[in-house]
C-alpha cells in the first residue's frame, strides 16, 4: 500500500505537541512496516533525521502554510495532485487537516476541538477556518483519530459524527524523563532560579493555558508562603498574549517568575526532574502530555479538573479548578508544606505513566489505518 502523511510539522527545532505526534509515530510505523510505502509531504526543505526508513520518500510541495488561505491553497490543490501522482491508497493527516478535493481515503487526527469551545482565543481568521472546515473534514475523513475519550465524545457530539468511526489513540511520552538525583537538582535550580526551588509552567503561551490564572495564584501563594520558591515558565509566545504580561507587571512577586522562551529537550528534561511540582491548569486539554512527563520525571503535579485531563491524571495528581484562583493557590501551598504528600503523588505518577507510551500510540494509530484501508 502507498500511505501518503501530512508532515508539514516535522519542523527542525520546533516539535510542539502535534509535531511530537508525528514523530514519534511515523518513526515506528515506517520502521515497523516496510512492507508498505510511505510518502512524507512537507512545505519547506526537510531534515533528514525524519526520514526514518528507505520506504519513505520525501516530497516538498509549497508554499510554506502559514495563514488560512495558504492551508485552504495547500490542502484543496497541492495535496490532491500528490495524491494523484503517488497513487496513493490513503492519506494520513497527524494535524487533522483533510482535502475535499481527492477520492483517496483520509484518516485525520483531531487531537482537540478547543476552537469550538473557546473561539475567541485565537487569531479570527484562524478560528474562522477550524470552526468552518472541521466540521467538514470529521464527516469526509474514512476514520477520525484523537487522543482521549473526552476528545472523542466532544467531537462526536460537536460534529455529529459516529462514535465508532473515532479511535481513541493516547499520546506518548518522551523517554527522556526521568527523576534527578539532589546533586543533580541542585546543579539545574543554580541555572536557573539561583538555587530556589520552583513550581513548573511547561506549555505553549495561549489563553487556553491558563496562564493569568497561575500567575495570579503564585503570587497569592507568595503571599502566604513568605520563601524563595519560584515560579519557572517554559514555552514560547503562541496567540493572544498581552493579558499574561499585563497580569505578569501588575504582579507583587513578579521577580520570583522566570520566563525561559522555548529550551532545548536536554534542558527540558534537567527543568521537569529538578522542580518542585508541575502547575499545569489549563482551561481545555485534549490529551496533557506535560502531566505525563512530569510523572515520569518524579515530581508531583497540580492540574485541572477539566476536558480530558482527570482522564490523563487519574488518581495520581492534586486537582483545581482552572477558573479559582483560590483552589490553585491552596493546591501550592498544600504540596509545598506536605512532603509526604508529594512523595505520595510521585509514586501515584509512577504507576499512572505506564498507561501511555509512544509505542502503544503507534501500534494504536497502525490499526486505524488498517482500518481505513478496508
Amino acid at each position: 500500500m502507498v500511505i501518503a502523511v501530512n508532515t508539514r510539522l516535522l519542523i527542525k527545532g520546533k516539535l510542539e505537541g502535534i509535531g511530537w505526534f508525528t514523530y514519534e509515530t511515523l518513526k515506528r510505523m515506517t520502521i515497523n512496516h516496510p512492507e508498505h510505502e510511505f510518502i512524507f509531504i512537507f512545505d519547506r526543505p526537510y531534515s533528514k533525521d525524519y526520514i526514518f526508513a528507505e520506504n519513505v520518500t520525501p516530497v516538498v510541495i509549497g508554499p510554506p502554510t502559514r495563514h488560512a488561505f495558504l492551508w485552504y491553497l495547500w490542502f484543496e490543490f497541492r495535496i490532491p495532485a500528490i495524491l494523484k501522482k503517488y497513487k496513493a491508497d490513503l492519506f494520513l493527516s497527524p494535524d487533522g487537516y483533510l482535502s475535499q478535493r481527492t477520492k483517496v481515503p483520509q484518516l485525520g487526527v483531531i487531537h482537540d476541538i478547543n476552537f469550538v469551545h473557546r473561539p475567541d482565543d485565537l487569531p479570527w481568521l484562524k478560528a474562522k477556518y477550524y470552526n468552518y472546515y472541521f466540521p467538514k473534514f470529521a464527516r469526509l475523513a474514512k476514520r477520525i483519530a484523537t487522543v482521549s475519550f473526552y476528545s472523542k465524545e466532544d467531537i462526536t457530539r460537536s460534529f455529529k459524527v459516529d462514535y465508532d468511526k473515532i479511535d481513541v489513540v493516547y499520546d506518548g511520552i518522551n523517554q527522556i524523563f526521568e527523576p534527578l538525583s539532589d546533586d543533580e537538582k541542585m546543579e539545574v535550580r543554580s541555572m536557573f532560579t539561583n538555587g530556589a526551588e520552583y513550581f513548573l509552567f511547561v506549555g505553549a503561551l495561549h489563553p487556553r493555558k491558563n496562564v493569568c490564572g497561575l500567575l495570579k495564584a503564585f503570587d497569592a501563594f507568595k503571599s502566604v508562603v513568605n520563601n524563595t520558591t519560584k515560579l519557572v515558565i517554559v514555552g514560547g509566545e503562541m496567540h493572544k498574549t498581552g493579558d499574561i504580561f499585563e497580569t505578569y507587571e501588575n504582579m507583587r512577586h513578579k521577580d520570583d517568575v522566570v520566563f525561559t522562551g522555548r529550551v532545548t529537550t536536554a534542558d527540558l528534561h534537567d527543568i521537569f526532574g529538578a522542580a518542585m511540582a508541575l502547575t499545569f491548569v489549563p482551561f481545555f486539554e485534549g490529551f496533557g502530555i506535560p502531566v505525563v512527563e512530569a510523572m515520569s520525571a518524579g515530581i508531583p503535579v497540580i492540574c485541572s479538573n477539566t476536558t480530558s485531563i482527570p482522564e490523563v491524571g487519574g488518581n495520581a495528581v492534586l486537582y483545581a479548578d482552572p477558573l479559582k484562583i483560590d483552589q490553585i493557590t491552596d493546591a501550592m501551598i498544600k504540596l509545598h508544606e506536605d512532603p509526604d504528600l508529594r512523595a505520595e503523588l510521585v509514586e501515584k505518577g509512577f504507576q499512572q505513566k505506564k498507561k501511555f507510551s509512544w509505542d502503544e500510540t503507534a501500534r494504536l494509530l497502525w490499526m486505524s489505518v488498517e482500518k481505513s484501508l478496508q
